[in-house]
């Protein structure tokens, strides 16, 4: 497998490693929802993106659902913010931080659209787009769309090729069965050059095959660490095999951090203490092989939350980097 239409050097220096987060609000799953988001906004999605900004966090991260199904409301809620919308309305507010999708339902949309909206971002964002990509798993927004479900992973496939050639031609050609087009201009084009990176979600064996033969990143979807052991591993030797002597961005799910001795009881397996015990236990993921660590951060308000984040780049960040 070639690599795809004009990869980029890597964004995240080699032996470096970066931290990132999920914004909250934007989306209220039950799995992670803290309480006081129910009734925040734009507002607080704002204030804890520019504290992201201001710390220095690598990325912040908008998910992407279309329509949830009320078999799954209950788990998953309801509340979804459009992810390009929501990037494009970050890229006004911060300056530094990466913007993240985690991730864009590729296969849902066709790719120069998904490129359209991607290359804006981009440009408007002064190149801080990173375009994270999955395969979904909601059969009920591939049948409102008219996609056949149990070709996700085909379509995904062809999805980023396509996107990653109108990334980096004006005129691309995406030869896949599902979306053939040529001759079909579409600009703006994306400040980085020759594009913006593609990190690819997921952490089934073929989704550990197109991350390492068609991404420049990788985003796991499991926070344990004995899976982490097992396919990190596997990630690289697939690397190696598929883009010999190129670098990939590779991410762990860290799970909830408290910087300091909690005054509340937190969510079950929520590491907390002084930097120091945070820092070792984030060291663990860095001694897989791991570039980019997401990290959640349990509370009560936007207030705590914000003061979690300054705590954790400031007394944490410096001790796992040093």
């Amino acid at each position: 497998m070639s690599a795809p239409p004009g990869a980029p050097a890597p964004v995240i220096p080699e032996g470096s490693v970066v931290f990132g987060m999920q914004l909250p609000i934007q989306s209220q799953s039950t799995i992670y929802v803290d309480g006081w988001e129910t009734t925040a906004g734009p507002d607080e999605l704002a204030r804890v993106a520019r504290q992201a900004d201001e710390s220095g966090f690598f990325y912040v991260a908008v998910c992407d659902h279309t329509a949830i199904p009320r078999r799954l409301a209950q788990a998953m809620g309801t509340t979804w913010y459009d992810t390009t919308a929501t990037l494009g309305w970050l890229a006004a507010l911060t300056t530094r931080v990466r913007l993240l999708s985690h991730v864009y339902i590729a296969a849902l949309r066709h790719p120069l659209r998904a490129a359209k909206e991607l290359a804006t971002l981009d440009l408007l964002s002064a190149g801080r787009l990173i375009v994270g990509v999955g395969a979904g798993h909601v059969t009920e927004e591939f049948d409102m769309e008219g996609v056949d479900f149990t070709r996700r992973g085909v379509l995904l496939d062809e999805a980023i090729d396509g996107i990653a050639a109108a990334l980096s031609e004006e005129f691309p050609i995406l030869e896949g069965e599902a979306w053939p087009a040529r001759d079909l201009g579409i600009s703006p084009r994306p400040l980085q050059h020759p594009r913006p990176p593609i990190w690819v979600g997921g952490s089934s064996m073929a989704a550990l095959r197109r991350a390492a033969g068609r991404g420049e990143g990788w985003l796991p979807q499991t926070p344990r660490r004995s899976d982490m052991e097992k396919l990190v591993p596997r990630l690289l030797e697939l690397r190696r095999e598929l883009r010999p002597g190129e670098p990939i961005a590779v991410g762990a799910l860290a799970g909830p951090v408290h910087v300091g001795t909690p005054s509340w009881e937190l969510p079950r397996g929520t590491v907390s203490g002084p930097a120091e015990v945070v820092a070792e236990s984030l060291s663990g993921w860095v001694a897989l092989g791991v570039s980019h660590i997401q990290v959640r951060f349990p509370s009560r308000s936007v207030d705590e939350l914000c003061e979690q984040m300054a705590a954790f780049t400031e007394t944490v960040v410096p001790v796992v980097c040093a």
